[in-house]
């Protein structure tokens, strides 16, 4: 149970250091992130390992976003449930159930796929390709070449060739012996094809080559295509 315990908080950690936020504070051992954008978790408070009572967080969350004019969001891994009964009054939903997956990596091969370009920075076709799958505005654009200049551990960006350009997108972060899978995105025209298949898969690969025993990724509970696409890429356990 420990062993599981610990595995849940490295990995935490790292899908945290991999999707940094240019602004964040800590408060009473909790991580408040308020980068701006879409993303709520660049703009949430996040317990941390061996976080304590969290009202004082709580109360100088309610008091941050409101000073930035955004609403707070919290999340609640379930390795750390303390928050939720301080928020279950009326003001707060449940917005999205998350799952944190998890795949050793000792079966992928280190040779790399010569169908998938991989690169130590995102170009402009990769950036504008996330523009619009996700249909980033301007703001949302910013948000995210600044989380990617706040990156600092290695990391990898795989485009997946189709006929008229790249057809499927991911990044991937190694922290430590650890990797995580970021941002994949396939235009709708063109899924169903084994793209971003390989577009991860490469990462996977680039990974091991790079020492890595294992890769994770968090997904939204309720993209069934995505987490069947994860599963069928070995993702089998969820943390």
């Amino acid at each position: 149970m420990t062993a599981d315990l610990d595995l849940a908080w490295r990995v935490e950690e790292a899908c945290l250091n991999a999707w940094p936020s240019p602004r964040q504070i800590l408060v009473d051992g909790y991580l408040l992130r308020a980068a701006g954008g879409r993303s709520k978790r660049q703009n949430s408070v996040n317990p941390m390992r061996r976080s304590g009572a969290p009202e004082p967080a709580i109360a100088a969350a309610c008091a941050l976003y409101a000073s930035l004019g955004q609403r707070p969001i919290f999340r609640i891994p379930a390795i750390a449930p303390q928050m939720k009964p301080f928020l279950r009054s009326g003001a707060y939903a449940v917005v999205d159930e998350t799952c944190t997956l998890y795949r050793p990596l000792d079966d992928v091969p280190v040779e790399p796929d010569p169908s998938v370009t991989v690169a130590t920075a995102p170009g402009a076709d990769w950036l504008a390709l996330r523009d619009a799958v996700n249909r980033a505005d301007a703001a949302a654009a910013r948000v995210f070449r600044d989380t990617v200049a706040a990156l600092i551990l290695p990391r990898v960006f795989a485009s997946a060739v189709a006929e008229d350009g790249i057809g499927a997108i991911a990044f991937g972060v190694l922290d430590r012996d650890v990797l995580v899978i970021e941002s994949v995105a396939t235009p709708e025209p063109l899924r169903g094809r084994g793209l971003a298949r390989r577009a991860v898969g490469a990462l996977l690969r680039w990974s091991r080559a790079q020492g890595a025993e294992a890769a994770c990724l968090q997904v939204v509970a309720e993209n069934t295509p995505a987490r069947a696409l994860y599963r069928s890429l070995g993702f089998a356990r969820e943390l």
